[in-house]
């Protein structure tokens, strides 16, 4: 149970965020939460490792598992079904406002980031091709989808440069962004998008039509809105003057929270309802996630989503 315990503790953001490399981050998130799954009325999901067979001559020396090889002083191959199960796209908005972390210990992007590469690593193990997008006013990385395990490292090492660029003034404009999704991505694949969805709201409209013409070129979607809780949901700042900043266009308003609170909670649970409901009158799943908050509810609506499409 200990031991349990213990692989639990990296599906809690602020535990992940302390690990050195993007790589144990991955692999931990989804240990812990696999163990989990054992735990609890979900333990009907399976979550899938790569199957071996013994060597054969003529057999492609690079996929011969050498740790297997060193354990057992025989040769196996790392067997994968020529067409994988499912092809994912994760698409991660690296935008300015995903910088913000309020109470929080990370940053939106932070756990977007782990986030994502616990899902590859989730995809991975069930031998789905996954790939990567990142964009903020567009498109502006995409890593097409593989299915073997060693494509892992190049999908973390983007994640850990999305964290470490220039993101000052980079505005949101996920609707662009998305459109271009659709146009670039040909085959039918699961998209899965985090975002903050904080743009002009205006723009959400367009978003939503971006969505639809995702769903219309037979795409599957699932979008995580992913907010800090206590203050991007609650307003729960300080009762006192405050000077707020729009960290995308750079403009400034002093204001006294409380005055706002209600106002800004009621705006935020009318917006959230609406979209929510345009997303299910399309077939499009959605959730909302808090950086305060562990991964497993994340990591559950994937496998929901894909126990109905595989």
């Amino acid at each position: 149970m200990a031991e349990s315990n213990a692989a639990r503790r990296y599906l809690d953001p602020v535990v992940v965020s302390q690990l050195e490399t993007m790589e144990l981050r991955a692999r931990l998130i989804v240990e812990g939460f696999i163990t989990g799954l054992h735990q609890s009325p979900y333990h009907g999901f399976s979550v899938e490792f790569a199957e071996h067979r013994p060597y054969n001559p003529g057999d492609e020396l690079r996929h011969v598992d050498w740790k297997v090889y060193a354990k057992t002083d025989r040769y196996y191959i790392k067997q994968y079904e020529e067409e994988t199960n499912l092809r994912n796209y994760v698409v991660l908005d690296t935008s300015a406002s995903m910088r913000y972390a309020g109470d929080s210990e990370l940053s939106k992007l932070d756990y977007g980031s782990y986030l994502a590469a616990g899902l590859h690593n989730l995809m991975l193990k069930q031998q789905d091709a996954t790939g990567l997008i990142g964009f903020d006013e567009s498109v502006h990385t995409l890593r097409p989808p593989k299915a073997t395990q060693g494509y892992l490292r190049q999908l973390l090492v983007t994640l850990e440069q999305f964290r470490q660029r220039d993101a000052t003034e980079q505005r949101t404009n996920a609707a662009a962004a998305l459109e271009e999704v659709a146009e670039r991505v040909e085959r039918r694949s699961l998209i899965i998008v985090i975002t903050d969805l904080f743009e002009n709201i205006a723009a959400h409209d367009d978003l939503l039509r971006a969505l639809r013409h995702l769903r219309h070129r037979g795409h599957e979607l699932i979008v995580f809105q992913v907010l800090e809780g206590q203050t991007e949901r609650q307003f729960r700042f300080p009762d006192r003057p405050m000077l707020f900043r729009d960290v995308e266009t750079g403009e400034e308003v002093s204001l006294q929270p409380a005055q706002l609170r209600d106002h800004y909670t009621e705006a935020v649970e009318h917006f959230t309802e609406t979209f929510r409901r345009s997303c299910l009158e399309h077939d499009i799943d959605f959730a909302e996630l808090d950086t305060n908050e562990a991964y497993d509810t994340a990591l559950m609506a994937y496998l929901n989503k894909r126990s109905r499409l595989v």
